[in-house]
């Protein structure tokens, strides 16, 4: 099943000369038709990951719905390829996992932002200042839905509670801690081993994306905002011009547009619907 979309903003293409430093790791070649893995972002020639999609599949008495990375075993639903800066195609193992869950606009939005380069809205949020003057005391009640749309974005399921609550459970566990070890703990070590602890928690569902989920986790509970305003200040930074339902005005802030370096998903930041 092939799937197209458009990409909002340029990316720069692939050159000759990184393909033959960095050659197809099934034909050992230099990579025709870049394409890649939609879970893990391992590059490969076109023909050389369908093809091997076939001959798993072939070894498989019932119908699959994603395939493993022949790198690193990642499973991964679909295949990107035919990305040239504004539009791409989608090549699914099965057509029944594609129809199984839809990405919203606000999904795609936040899947979008683990395209970007990480630490550009560090100059906004600051999150140092979170963990030395224990901002994390402060209990943050959009958590537990951002967590849930992240999750659901990541992951490209509906269903995602039960993974919510363990990763929410060992937030509230780190945060409820009063051990005297504990409280006598720098700034930084107090962060260092909170994102120990939720990179652990987090990679068994996450897996190559669970380091970007915790910078992003960290970002959005150092910013204090509810989901509309972070949505509204993360837009603005990106350079797109319209967020998803009401926002906090973001004129003063003095931002400046982002272009993340890799767009695969069709959001228009001109769709007025």
């Amino acid at each position: 099943m092939e799937l197209q979309g458009t990409a909002p903003l340029e990316m720069e293409t692939s050159s000759s000369s990184s393909d033959d430093t960095n050659p197809c790791p099934i034909c050992l070649g230099p990579i025709i038709q870049p394409s890649y893995l939609d879970k893990c972002f391992h590059k490969f020639c076109y023909n050389c990951i369908v093809q091997w999609t076939k001959v798993v599949s072939g070894k498989h008495s019932c119908t699959l719905s994603s395939i493993k990375c022949p790198l690193c075993k990642t499973e991964s639903p679909s295949i990107i390829h035919g990305l040239d800066g504004h539009c791409f195609q989608r090549h699914y193992v099965n057509q029944d996992f594609q129809d199984s869950f839809i990405l919203s606009k606000a999904q795609k939005y936040r899947l979008q932002c683990y395209y970007t380069e990480p630490g550009f809205l560090d100059d906004i949020f600051n999150v140092q200042k979170y963990w030395k003057l224990r901002k994390y005391l402060q209990a943050n009640q959009w958590l537990e839905v951002w967590l849930k749309r992240e999750l659901q974005a990541l992951i490209q399921e509906e269903d995602v509670d039960i993974i919510m609550h363990h990763l929410l459970g060992s937030i509230h566990s780190f945060f409820s801690r009063n051990e005297h070890r504990y409280q006598t703990e720098t700034p930084q070590l107090k962060r260092d081993r909170f994102n120990s602890m939720i990179l652990d928690a987090a990679k068994p569902f996450l897996s190559e994306r669970a380091d970007r989920f915790v910078l992003e986790l960290e970002l959005f509970l150092a910013s204090g905002l509810n989901i509309e305003a972070y949505d509204s200040v993360y837009l603005q930074r990106l350079g797109w011009n319209k967020p998803f339902g009401p926002s906090m005005a973001v004129e003063d802030l003095g931002l400046e547009p982002v272009t993340p370096y890799l767009f695969i998903f069709d959001y228009d930041p001109d769709d007025g619907d």
